[in-house]
């Protein structure tokens, strides 16, 4: 075959291929042009590529070259018309579907829970204060939620009351011989000293254990997230509620930087300029010593949580040295800021997803 009866009949095959797909009108007769022209086996483009066989070898190379345009040409008229099809059935749809003489109607639009929005400013804040983001499980054992924070086997604060217990099918809440973690303490026989117990961890403090288990001093770490403990809901207290926890360990770390912290933090939270911190004396286990924090609202003062210097302690149960450094540690009800914030007076409001209350935020 001469080369130029070749080219000819590649030129005559587009032409009437991008005919068929501009003017095809529904998709069936797009299919049937597909596989009349593109069809694999017997479409007239496979035919056609077929005839290179016939062309002289010297003109093989020019063959070839104007087979794939024109084989590129057809394959792209078909998308197009593909393209084309599927527009006009979605503009189809929306005409049917749509009344122009009905008034406008404002969409509702999905917003960030009043929770979620607090978290999500804390972050931020504490970000340009220097404090990094850390996680930790919600479940946890007894060595990171009690033992590591300097609260012994006997604390009632492992009361099985006062936390949510999981226990193994070999285990159960009547009492036992347990084996103790640590050497030198006696066998105990409760559930909330055996190492295979895992609980709902009821505080964020667990996070910094495990952070400061594999980072070596200076350390500056939030954590924010749930929190569990057994109380009864109601006004002020819930059985699952969010804290957000701050760390600071490293060199002549002082209660000075402490209240300079929760201080700018509470100042650009609730955008108050003159905003005063209070510490009164408290307990905790995990600092020594230890304070409860309020700070001026309005016309009084309101708890905020609590904090203290790091116990020497906690510092030894994952490895650093106290007499090298000192650090600080607080935790806050989110909660309790969200709802001095917007003015909740019961913290049950905040989740029972009631749209009337969620709307305003």
């Amino acid at each position: 075959m001469a080369l130029a009866e070749f080219l000819d009949d590649l030129e005559r095959l587009r032409g009437e291929a991008v005919q068929r797909f501009e003017t095809a009108a529904d998709p069936d007769a797009l299919e049937q042009a597909r596989i009349e022209y593109l069809g694999a086996k017997s479409g007239r483009l496979k035919t056609a590529q077929k005839g290179l066989g016939r062309v002289d070898k010297a003109d093989k190379p020019t063959a070839g070259k104007q087979f794939n345009a024109t084989k590129q040409a057809i394959e792209a008229a078909y998308e197009t018309a593909v393209g084309r099809l599927e527009r006009d059935g979605r503009d189809g749809q929306a005409t049917a579907a749509t009344d122009p003489t009905l008034p406008g109607i404002r969409p509702v639009l999905g917003h960030l829970h009043p929770i979620t929005q607090t978290i999500e400013e804390m972050k931020d804040i504490m970000g340009r204060l220097g404090f990094t983001v850390a996680e930790g499980p919600e479940v946890e054992d007894p060595w990171h939620n009690f033992e590591a924070l300097n609260i012994p086997l006997d604390h009632p604060a492992r009361d099985p009351l006062d936390n949510f217990y999981l226990a193994t099918a070999q285990q159960s809440f009547s009492g036992r011989a347990c084996p103790a973690r640590s050497s030198g303490q006696e066998a105990a026989t409760d559930i909330t000293a055996d190492p295979r117990t895992m609980l709902l961890r009821s505080q964020t403090s667990t996070v910094q254990i495990r952070v400061m288990e594999q980072t070596p001093p200076p350390v500056r770490i939030i954590s924010l997230g749930r929190v569990y403990r057994p109380d009864t809901a109601d006004a002020t207290h819930y059985p699952m509620f969010h804290q957000i926890e701050g760390l600071l360990v490293d060199r002549h770390v002082t209660m000075a930087d402490l209240k300079s912290v929760l201080r700018l933090f509470a100042s650009a939270f609730f955008e108050q300029r003159d905003v005063h911190i209070r510490f009164r004396p408290s307990f905790f286990p995990f600092t020594e010593p230890s304070v409860e924090v309020d700070m001026t609202w309005k016309d009084g003062w309101v708890e905020m949580g609590g904090a203290g210097m790091v116990d020497p302690n906690v510092l030894r149960a994952v490895g650093y040295d106290p007499d090298e450094v000192t650090g600080f540690a607080f935790g806050l009800g989110v909660e309790r800021i969200c709802m001095n914030r917007h003015q909740f007076d019961d913290i049950r409001a905040l989740f029972q997803n009631d749209v009337r209350v969620l709307r305003q935020f």
